[in-house]
């Protein structure tokens, strides 16, 4: 064991004559492994909401989306201008969606959603959001035989009293234009299925049916009013949408789901600053604990440091002596920070430990999503913070004169 080390073991597990040094050794590993560990919660709570927004955002729409600048009569040609985009790179599908709001009357109460309608060729990939089907299938949306058929968010469904198989009512605003102006119209459709994301927008606002259903039903023609581009990595989303720029043409524009998105994913990004500055805060304190703990024990170790520095002890491994005593603080304080921060973010995430309103959050519950790469950034920090702590008492320790120290012993 080097002398350093074993010296810096030794002040640290001796019992002292003075008991407040030890105290507020413990107080400095509390404190460093507190602030370690409400930073991995802080940061797997934004990780969490971030991950499961992104998530259940793309589940609706696409990582990028073909609209039209002004709104206008919808994007003709589209199957043309589909098939170039899908073979731009990183691009997996361009599936044509027509999408409008309308009143749907159910068996109980009646209220305002929006209506997608999407393609189901065979190939063209289901939205996410379809995937999470509680109840029905989608195979009467394929069937043209009877009533269409039209798959609802769960809180929809549960809001209009709607039913798997059964009818309901489409109401659509401006449905035709009649000799007094335009005139609402109305559209009986079969229930399908229910689907659950656990994103209460989409579960609470979304209903989707075929794409020529859809256009039947709002009187358009062979026209979409959105091309909707998957990606093999959502994260490519700014190079294809400068590709698809090229292709599209100026009548078109290309948005990414950051851009659609962006004032959310700000503020997520905006909390997440404001978290680590704050609670980053716990590790100032912890470091000067460990400041004052050093400190103190160079006032009580001088004698001890002077025979050291007589017995030929180079100002060096005193100041080593010191910088370790600190590391070993920050070291174990870190070290049980993560542990229970870990160990807290995965129950809390596999037990759904704090429900939330999803009228108000969109979730149901907290998520936290920890990531390994945090738990390095966070425990280098606590690290480098801890060792900073140390620089002033261990340079003060090199400073004592052995003559003075030692005169009167």
């Amino acid at each position: 064991m080097p002398f350093e080390f074993f010296v810096a073991t030794r002040y640290l597990r001796a019992k002292r004559k003075q008991v407040v040094i030890s105290v507020i050794t413990v107080i400095s590993v509390i404190g460093v492994a507190a602030g370690v560990m409400a930073l991995v919660i802080a940061v797997a709570i934004t990780n969490g909401f971030s991950a499961t927004l992104q998530k259940n955002l793309l589940g609706a729409t696409a990582a990028v989306s073909i609209e039209e600048k002004e709104a206008g009569n919808g994007i003709e040609n589209w199957e043309q201008i589909a098939a170039k985009l899908a073979r731009l790179p990183h691009v997996t599908s361009a599936t044509p969606s027509l999408y409008d709001p309308a009143y749907i009357a159910g068996p109980v109460r009646s209220t305002g959603a929006i209506i997608k309608g999407i393609s189901l060729a065979p190939g063209t990939p289901i939205p996410d959001a379809l995937q999470h089907l509680k109840a029905g299938s989608l195979q009467p949306l394929r069937d043209s035989s009877g009533l269409p058929g039209i798959v609802l968010g769960a809180r929809l469904a549960a809001y209009t009293g709607a039913v798997v198989n059964k009818p309901l009512t489409l109401m659509i605003p401006q449905g035709y234009l009649g000799p007094a102006g335009w005139q609402p119209s109305f559209k009986r459709f079969l229930v399908a299925g229910i689907f659950e994301t656990g994103f209460y927008d989409v579960d609470n606002n979304w209903a989707f049916t075929s794409l020529s259903v859809a256009q039947k039903t709002f009187g358009f023609e062979d026209v979409v009013n959105a091309i909707e581009l998957r990606l093999d990595d959502i994260y490519k989303a700014p190079e294809v949408e400068r590709e698809a720029e090229k292709v599209i043409g100026p009548r078109l524009e290309a948005i990414t789901w950051e851009e659609q998105n962006h004032q959310i994913l700000n503020a997520l990004k905006t909390e997440r600053i404001v978290t680590v500055i704050t609670i980053g805060l716990i590790q100032i304190v912890a470091a000067l604990n460990i400041l004052i703990t050093l400190v103190m024990m160079v006032m009580e170790k001088h004698r001890d440091i002077a025979l050291l520095m007589s017995m030929g002890a180079r100002a060096g491994q005193i100041r080593k002596i010191f910088v370790l005593e600190g590391a070993l603080i920050g070291v174990v304080g870190t070290a049980v920070g993560l542990t229970a921060g870990y160990i807290f973010c995965y129950f809390a995430n596999a037990y759904r430990l704090f429900p939330l309103d999803e009228s108000v959050y969109s979730l149901a519950y907290v998520p936290f999503d920890s990531r390994w790469i945090d738990g390095v950034w966070i425990a280098a920090a606590a690290l480098a913070v801890s060792l900073i702590a140390t620089l002033y008492p261990a340079r003060s320790a090199t400073r004592i004169v052995p003559v003075e120290a030692l005169r009167y012993e």
